[in-house]
């Protein structure tokens, strides 16, 4: 197995940004998901409700300061964008602590259950695309450890997937009978929520490994995000 194809959404709920290698850190990928959408009153607003938001491009400039469609994501013309998808007081938000994240810190997916759901990966958001994979054995791997060179990836449970999944990640137009299908023919759930044991470098190209047994749940039990 090897790693495929590495992403990073520097602001959730907008489309990110595809790499070549990355750093991981304690908290995933280092600048994933570090800006966000909030209302009026505060509350954290994402493309579940207003799809919009996915026709907007999330990156990281060269100083590693937060972009949107190559603008400053403080820029005015990019607030004026967010109060209209979003709403009068709709703004972005710059945070970097845990709860930034839905579930896990990466979203971990394999070319076999994407050859499976039989649609545009990118629907699936993963951060990480691992090649050689059969079929849906990915479901056979939460309890289990990804070694990627230095890197220790814990594996927690498949993801449960939202109606994010019925847009088009180019046109926007929404197909709900995709969503429908995911429930239909996989529970409802495709890809891994997944968590740093030991961070580091990875790239594409590099090869993955399968780890069990008592040495891999040691380690998750000690790492931030284990339960």
């Amino acid at each position: 197995m090897k790693v495929m194809e590495i992403w990073r959404y520097p602001v959730k709920t907008m489309a990110g940004e595809k790499l070549k290698r990355v750093h991981m850190g304690p908290l995933g990928i280092n600048g994933d998901r570090i800006v966000h959408v909030e209302d009026a009153q505060g509350r954290v607003i994402t493309s579940r409700s207003h799809p919009r938001f996915l026709g907007h491009k999330g990156s990281l400039g060269t100083d590693g300061s937060p972009m949107v469609d190559g603008r400053p994501w403080n820029s005015p013309e990019v607030a004026a964008a967010v109060v209209d998808i979003g709403g009068p007081g709709a703004k972005l938000i710059r945070y970097d602590g845990p709860e930034r994240f839905d579930v896990l810190p990466l979203l971990i997916a394999t070319d076999g259950a994407i050859a499976a759901f039989g649609h545009d990966y990118r629907r699936l958001r993963p951060n990480i695309v691992i090649g050689g994979v059969a079929g849906l054995t990915e479901g056979e791997w939460p309890g289990g450890c990804l070694r990627i060179g230095k890197v220790l990836i814990g594996i927690q449970d498949l993801r449960l997937r939202c109606i994010m999944t019925s847009y088009d990640p180019d046109t926007l137009v929404q197909d709900k009978e995709i969503t429908r299908g995911i429930y239909r023919r996989f529970d409802g759930k495709l890809a891994l929520n997944c968590f740093v044991i030991e961070g580091g470098e990875v790239a594409v190209g590099d090869a993955v490994q399968l780890v069990r047994g008592r040495a891999c749940a040691e380690s998750a039990a000690a790492a931030v995000f284990a339960e």
